[in-house]
């Protein structure tokens, strides 16, 4: 009898891998598809050549293509699974991708959401609301803080001048930064030995840095010199961007899901989707993965900054003010909300962002910028911060080595958004 019932299983679980895997494959191929009208769909892909080639040849009908994810959402709701853990984090997986499919094809053709219901189809998630007295307490903390005379705006583009990377440093500074992020991950994560990186300085991007994944364990890594890069940004952008971020993220999901196991959905990576919101989530953990905020004061004393030839004395100065800083990041999320929901115009977003999020002109137009072009993509860094911290937490403790097992589960396994707040705790 129990010989009987593990042929059961085991025929129930090929039959459900045969079946995933010919709908992850028509996932993959309508993904291509769509890319055909919407430029920043396919953030990577590094699957069969001649199916990116068909899907450049034939370019879909809009209308034909939403009718296909339709049909492939309905098949993927009507999978049977079985026991197997793996097995329904797969199917969740792909269906939440389908359904932000289906969505970004809806407005494509025009139909529109609101912020917050843009941001529950394409990344399973909904970031918190607040209200402005909300930002002008945490406002008033930093004013004490900050200390001196004049607007708190004006006293922290001064404080903040201090910190700017030279120009013919920020190579070098960056460099050090990614070498010792690469160094820490390499004694914790299993890397593919062949995996590689190239750093671009670029100019005219509405965003800091971006992580191009190539495929075959390679990334592109374009960093935007169009503003003064903060000495701070140097480790942000190493470890987000690089180790144990994007670069690795992308890396073990190629390693160990398509190459190891086979699963075809993960050779595309669409960018509005679910896995943007755990890209970016893990890729900003990733940095407190590698630093404490103790060792990375200690670190960027010793290392960073004599190397941008900043005075290093004042490092704890100046992560104080940051600290500080960083607690009205939510406020980036509700200007965002609040312009594409047409509660603001472009002025009153403007000025907004340079109040809340203590901006200089240029840099809050760039910030705008980014929202035009990503729209409710924004929530992907502060709310997927919180909700992988959150998790993080919650399944390893103060353990490092419970911590980094955790993280390589969430960097090398399919994931979804709606099952990280395990807790179901107020976010942050």
């Amino acid at each position: 009898m129990k010989t009987f019932i593990l042929v059961l299983v085991f025929s129930f679980g090929a039959l459900f891998a045969k079946n995933m895997n010919a709908l992850a494959e028509t996932y993959v191929k309508l993904s291509l598809a769509v890319g055909q009208h919407d430029a920043y769909f396919v953030d990577a892909y590094y699957g069969p050549q001649d199916w990116q080639e068909k899907a450049k040849k034939q370019k879909v009908p809009i209308e034909q293509l939403e009718t296909e994810v339709r049909a492939l959402l309905e098949q993927i709701q009507a999978l049977q699974v079985g026991a197997d853990d793996f097995e329904l984090r797969r199917k969740q997986y792909l269906e939440k991708q389908t359904i932000a499919m289906l969505t970004r094809i809806r407005m494509l053709r025009g139909e529109t959401f609101t912020f917050d219901e843009e941001s529950r189809l394409l990344y399973d998630a909904v970031s918190p609301t607040y209200p402005q007295s909300y930002y002008e307490e945490k406002l008033k903390r930093l004013d004490h803080a900050l200390g001196g005379r004049g607007t708190l705006k004006d006293r922290m583009e001064s404080f903040m001048a201090q910190f700017v990377i030279p120009a013919d440093k920020l190579d070098s500074v960056f460099q050090e930064a990614i070498s010792y992020a690469r160094k820490v991950t390499g004694k914790h994560l299993t890397l593919p030995e062949t995996e590689n990186f190239e750093v671009e300085y670029v100019k005219g991007q509405p965003w800091a840095a971006y992580n191009w994944y190539k495929g075959n364990y390679f990334s592109l890594i374009q960093v935007n010199s169009d503003m003064e890069i903060f000495i701070d940004r140097a480790v942000d952008l190493a470890c987000h961007e690089g180790y144990p971020g994007h670069h690795v993220y992308n890396a073990l999901l190629e390693k160990n899901l398509v190459q190891d196991r086979n699963m075809v959905e993960f050779s595309v990576y669409p960018l509005f989707s679910p896995q943007s919101l755990i890209a970016e989530g893990t890729a900003n953990y990733g940095i407190e993965m590698v630093f404490s905020p103790k060792a990375r004061v200690a670190f960027e004393k010793v290392k960073l900054f004599p190397l941008a030839g900043i005075d290093y004395h004042l490092a704890e100065r100046y992560y104080e003010i940051q600290g500080l800083k960083q607690r009205l990041t939510y406020a980036g999320n509700d200007v965002a909300r609040n312009y594409l929901d047409g509660k603001l115009s472009e002025a009153e977003a403007l000025d907004q962002l340079q109040r809340y999020l203590l901006m200089s002109p240029k840099r809050a137009k760039q910030r705008l910028d980014f929202v035009i072009r990503y729209r409710s993509y924004v929530i992907n860094y502060n709310l997927g911060l919180d909700l992988v911290r959150s998790y993080m937490v919650a399944r390893a403790g103060d353990s490092n080595q419970k911590r980094w097992e955790v993280f390589t589960d969430l960097l090398s396994t399919p994931q979804i958004p709606s099952l990280l707040n395990v807790d179901g705790t107020d976010i942050p």
